[in-house]
């Protein structure tokens, strides 16, 4: 009885620390702000033409931009560390008659540090052929990480910069007007893909002078001009690791509680006296 109590005992703490895991879980909100099943959130009509004048974006929103064939259009989208970004892009190409041969596309993405970051699916470079109406791309980064070693280009918390552009079309096509489409989609991986460590602070234009105003003062640092994730930068101190690690450490102890009590045998009968 006594070893059946001690496991409904271990038993009942390992459902309590999974239920606080739930409870935290769900009470804390997201980092990305992400569209209802029903529709896109409506972003910005316009693009910018380089990394200083890109325009900024939420994960969710679908942003849109008039341009002609051979611009360099830059949007600029705030990623968190967990986070698994996938970059769509589709641009409406001019009537067929207009143009003159195929051209192809390209998508790029780079970091706050604005190393282009690599994709590991998706078609990054795609080319639509004169009869086509629109050409689509896409792009899924690998999953942020809230810090790593300096020689590593390893994606980090912070700005990441969104280019399209046309790398191949015939002379004749520069300057005809296109309609570009570009939306980030994001998931949280979970603590699957946490690490120990995290950044000082996120890799986003100005922040060095948004800390400096702030350092002396209690008031609270003004997000950066590009924005910043909807709910505030996580800084990668908490994952649902710790929530199992605690979970198998308890799972452990139950084992190693059980296995004892199924070894150590019934003990001397009442009846026999100990030998001398």
């Amino acid at each position: 009885m006594r070893t059946v109590r001690i496991l409904t005992t271990a038993a009942l703490a390992v459902g309590g620390v999974l239920g606080m895991a739930g409870a935290a879980a769900a009470d804390t909100p997201s980092a990305s702000a992400s569209p209802s099943p029903g529709g896109k959130a409506s972003g910005p009509t316009e693009a910018g033409t380089a990394f200083r004048t890109a325009t900024a974006i939420r994960p969710g929103q679908r942003a849109t931009a008039d341009a002609s064939t051979g611009d360099y259009l830059y949007w600029v989208v705030p990623l968190d560390s967990g986070q698994r970004a996938t970059v769509k892009a589709t641009v409406k190409l001019p009537p067929a008659a207009n143009r003159h041969g195929a051209s192809t596309w390209q998508l790029d993405v780079y970091d706050g540090l604005r190393r282009r970051q690599a994709c590991t699916y998706g078609t990054q470079q795609a080319a639509a052929a004169k009869e086509a109406a629109s050409v689509e791309l896409s792009c899924t980064l690998r999953t942020v990480r809230p810090g790593a070693e300096p020689w590593a280009n390893d994606p980090l918390p912070g700005s990441y910069y969104v280019r399209l552009t046309v790398v191949g079309v015939a002379e004749e096509d520069l300057g005809l007007p296109v309609r570009a489409e570009v939306e980030a989609v994001t998931r949280d991986t979970g603590g699957a893909y946490a690490v120990d460590g995290a950044l000082a602070a996120p890799l986003v234009p100005g922040i060095g002078k948004t800390a400096q105003a702030a350092s002396g003062s209690s008031a609270k640092p003004q997000p950066a001009a590009v924005g910043e994730p909807a709910d505030g930068w996580s800084g990668g101190r908490w994952s649902d690791r710790w929530v199992w690690t605690a979970a198998g450490g308890l799972l452990g102890a139950l084992a190693g509680i059980f296995g004892y009590s199924l070894t150590r045998g019934r003990g001397r009968p009442s009846g026999v006296p100990p030998r001398a």
